[in-house]
């Protein structure tokens, strides 16, 4: 029972922390969606838009946070 406390602990500060970045999200000098790196190619009638970086950099967060995750509540 211990366990179940403790990832509902953790998945609340998770959506808490993930609710504190959108709401000020405006603030942050970069914006996620559109990194350098990331592909975007617009014709006139075409639009092609490929977030290699952003897709890079979230999957190295979420390795880290699921490597504290599983270290810390294992």
């Amino acid at each position: 029972m211990a366990e179940l406390g403790k990832i509902l602990i953790f998945t609340g500060l998770f959506i808490a922390i993930l609710g504190f970045i959108l709401a000020f999200s405006d603030k942050i000098p970069f914006n996620l969606g559109r990194l350098p790196g990331d592909i975007a190619i617009q014709k006139e009638h075409f639009s092609f838009y490929f977030p290699i970086t952003t897709s890079i950099l979230l999957s190295i967060v979420l390795s880290l946070l699921f490597y504290l995750f599983d270290k810390f509540f294992r």
